[in-house]
């Protein structure tokens, strides 16, 4: 099948305060993320199946809150939510899942089977486990950053930064992902916005996709994926993303971040936090950064 779209993938790093030391950590993390991806993009693959690599490496990356990073329970545990979905409105999302490292790759399975849309908890954990995943021990799972974070105690770090992928496929499909460890010190068994279609993320074949990072409460209020998508019916990817973000501010009062692409290859990344790590790759190159601009 001929090529009908510039294939392109964004990917975020989480909105939030990142330090001077980490800068170059988050955005060569991101990089590599942007780079698993478009990899698959440039052989033909599908906008699905490089959001869900992208978000592996993020994943398996101590620099952000997921999987192997996860920020942890006010219990000392790590408890994730993810979510996956494309442009023909299929979509797969875990929460409250325990002690996963990929659960992208969980709710990844879910879409497949068309049966469910949100599995959370033990239920999660029971699907994971019949697909081939298990959970991993603690000493496995809580990086020494997290655990750093954990004893310096959870009022001086509210960190609620989702990693999340946005791509456009040769064949103009989109796709977007997340994956998080929710926010420092919740409560067990807390569902933020990752999961939630329409809110941490959103797809649409005729417009584009968006992924959200953030405070989850304000983002899960405003429906901001599904606000920023439905913007790209007469907004470039940035304005939308711009928009989102004001949104919900004007609205809520809350902290975040959102990333786009649309049907025309342009993406669009914007924040309310200092910082929220980014990167773009297309046949261009790569591109990455920290800031807004």
């Amino acid at each position: 099948m001929a090529p009908v779209a510039t294939p392109v993938i964004i990917v975020h790093g989480g909105a939030a305060t990142v330090d001077d030391s980490r800068r170059e950590l988050c955005m060569a993390g991101c990089e590599r993320s942007a780079n698993a991806g478009f990899e698959i993009l440039a052989r033909g693959g599908s906008a699905l199946d490089a959001c869900e690599a992208a978000v592996r490496v993020l994943e398996d990356d101590p620099e952000f809150n997921a999987g192997y990073g996860s920020v942890l329970t006010r219990l000392g545990h790590v408890e994730v939510d993810a979510a996956i979905m494309d442009g023909d409105l299929r979509a797969g999302a875990v929460g409250a899942v325990p002690w996963l490292r990929h659960p992208v790759s969980v709710a990844r399975r879910l879409l497949e089977t068309g049966e469910h849309v949100l599995l959370v908890a033990d239920g999660a954990l029971d699907f994971a486990r019949e697909q081939g995943f298990f959970g991993e021990p603690p000493h496995a799972l809580i990086s020494a950053r997290s655990r750093d974070r954990f004893e310096r105690g959870q009022k001086k770090d509210k960190s609620a930064d989702t990693v999340g992928a946005c791509a456009l496929d040769a064949q103009g499909r989109v796709a977007s992902a997340t994956s998080t460890g929710g926010i420092a010190g919740k409560r067990r068994g807390r569902v933020g916005d990752s999961p939630i279609v329409g809110a941490g993320l959103y797809a649409d074949r005729a417009l584009g996709a968006a992924a959200a990072t953030g405070h989850g409460e304000s983002i899960l209020r405003v429906v901001m994926s599904k606000f920023a998508v439905d913007r790209l019916r007469e907004d470039s990817a940035q304005a939308a993303a711009e928009m989102a973000i004001d949104e919900m501010v004007r609205r809520t009062g809350g902290e975040g971040g959102i990333i786009l692409v649309d049907k025309q290859a342009r993406t669009g990344h914007y924040c309310s936090t200092p910082r929220m790590p980014w990167a773009v790759q297309s046949s261009a190159g790569v591109q990455s950064g920290v800031e807004n601009s």
